[in-house]
């Protein structure tokens, strides 16, 4: 017996993304969770009708904003009058009175409630909530992390928890309170330009230095700026560099991810993006997301970033910008010290099959419910509307995915980067008793024995260090085993 969320798709035969878990009604008296379905009890049964629905899927499910709107649009005014003059003090009732109005923007025929507790909107056991605001026409409290333009959810996982838990903001602090003034500005330097050259590498493209390095400094500076539209086309603009075959600014026409067919040029779309006449609406949202709700730093960068991604504003370098608001948020909400950038990127290079995975999460879902056709130049026009599935998206796979990556800098890339230096710095304050050498003949060196295992090639010794006597080659074979002998 499908309840909830399932039974309102069904019967109201709504074109949503499908959540991530549906739930039915089963036979035994005990909750089972398999293949994306959760079986509740005979005894957690609601009444087969729109009412028990909608009251389950917010009791049990927590709120898809996404699924409400539609069915709301579907249902009209009337039903959800009626179910609030029925029990006009009920929390439930009430909670879904103030969904109705905020998500649809109309005012019902209701007058304003007088009598009942205040509750919350969102259930903050279920899904990570903000703060709020109370509204005395429904006496209740709005907690949505977001505002009607934006306002992706994101819900309270064992995984999330266990990360939060591990408070990674103060073990970023405990290990750079371990490393000298000198060896931390090398190490941020060296993270920032990694995460930069990272970037592009994600994108497959392979930048001149000198736009790794100026990324570089825009992701030393995040945090300092708050988002809006100019600062968006600021980001771009430095990311494109040579724009002379790209269209900088919001897209005017529509946006796809995906290739050609080779034959036709047919768009072939792995993914959608919004429509360009939502573009506007949607950006002030994240803009307005961006200020305020005192959730985890972590989550709402999760929330802003693959938003921003998903939504794909520009022609080109959405995501580049979409990493960079990562950083933007961590830095802003003091989860990193100032100037020390967490090589996120990097991180995502490593990991660019669940990177993919969890970008795959949000589109599959999507493409078969979007109604577009070919453009004559090859690109897609969407005929459907769709704002809405930008706008409202389940952002709990994103938030468990970017958690895992931010733990994994903090955890391992920060203290190795630290530890590689300290070793380096040994290996060339030994290297001064034995010959006199510039900085850069001594990364080439280091280069040359981190290649070939702590041997000095044959090449190197015929050609770039033919003057190193045989037993300064062997000493400086030994060094470098002794400093980074278990570290490589």
């Amino acid at each position: 017996m499908l309840v909830g969320y399932s039974a309102l798709i069904d019967a109201y035969e709504l074109k949503v993304p499908l959540p991530r878990f549906l739930s039915a009604i089963g036979k035994k008296h005990r909750i089972l969770e398999k293949d994306g379905w959760r079986l509740l009890t005979p005894r957690h049964a609601p009444e087969a009708n729109l009412e028990g629905n909608l009251i389950f899927a917010v009791k049990y499910e927590g709120l898809n904003l996404g699924i409400l709107k539609r069915l709301f649009l579907e249902t009209g005014p009337s039903p959800i009058e009626i179910l609030v003059r029925t029990t006009p003090t009920g929390s439930y009732a009430r909670r879904i009175w103030f969904l109705y109005e905020w998500l649809t923007g109309e005012i019902l025929d209701l007058p304003n409630a007088t009598k009942g507790s205040y509750f919350s909107v969102l259930d903050e056991k279920m899904q990570w909530a903000a703060e709020g605001e109370t509204s005395s026409r429904h006496r209740i409290k709005n907690n949505l992390p977001g505002t009607r333009d934006f306002c992706p959810l994101v819900f309270r996982t064992e995984e999330l928890e266990r990360f939060i838990a591990m408070d990674l903001p103060e073990r970023v602090k405990n290990i750079i309170g371990e490393v000298p003034r000198d060896l931390l500005a090398r190490t941020a330097a060296f993270l920032m330009f990694k995460d930069s050259k990272s970037s592009y590498a994600i994108e497959g493209e392979k930048a001149p230095l000198d736009r790794v390095q100026r990324w570089g400094r825009a992701l030393g500076e995040a945090g300092r700026r708050s988002i809006s539209v100019d600062e968006l086309l600021r980001l771009q603009h430095m990311v494109i560099g040579d724009a002379r075959f790209v269209k900088l600014g919001l897209r005017r026409t529509g946006g796809f991810v995906g290739a050609h067919d080779h034959q036709t040029q047919m768009p072939i779309p792995d993914h959608i993006s919004a429509r360009p006449e939502d573009l506007s609406s949607i950006i002030a949202g994240m803009i307005d997301f961006d200020k305020g709700w005192n959730i985890d730093p972590a989550i709402v960068a999760a929330i802003l970033a693959f938003g921003f991604v998903f939504v794909h504003p520009f022609e080109d370098g959405n995501g580049r910008v979409h990493r960079y608001l990562i950083h933007h948020v961590l830095a802003e909400r003091g989860f990193n010290p100032p100037g020390l950038v967490i090589p996120i990127s990097a991180a995502i290079l490593d990991q660019m099959d669940a990177y993919r995975r969890v970008l795959e999460e949000f589109s599959k879902r999507l493409l078969p419910l979007i109604d577009w056709e070919p453009t004559e130049e090859g690109n897609v026009r969407v005929i459907s509307d769709t704002a809405d599935f930008y706008r409202y998206f389940d952002a709990t796979p994103q938030a468990e995915f970017l958690y895992g990556c931010v733990r994994r800098t903090i955890e391992e890339d920060l203290p190795n980067e630290t530890d590689f230096l300290r070793r380096f710095d040994r290996f060339k304050s030994r290297l001064e008793g034995i010959a006199d050498m510039s900085d850069r003949r001594i990364d080439l060196l280091f280069r040359f024995l981190q290649q070939s295992g702590g041997g000095l090639s044959k090449r190197a010794r015929d050609r770039e260090f033919s003057k190193l006597e045989d037993k300064e080659a062997k000493r400086i074979e030994t060094i470098y085993s002794e400093v980074f002998g278990d570290r490589f």
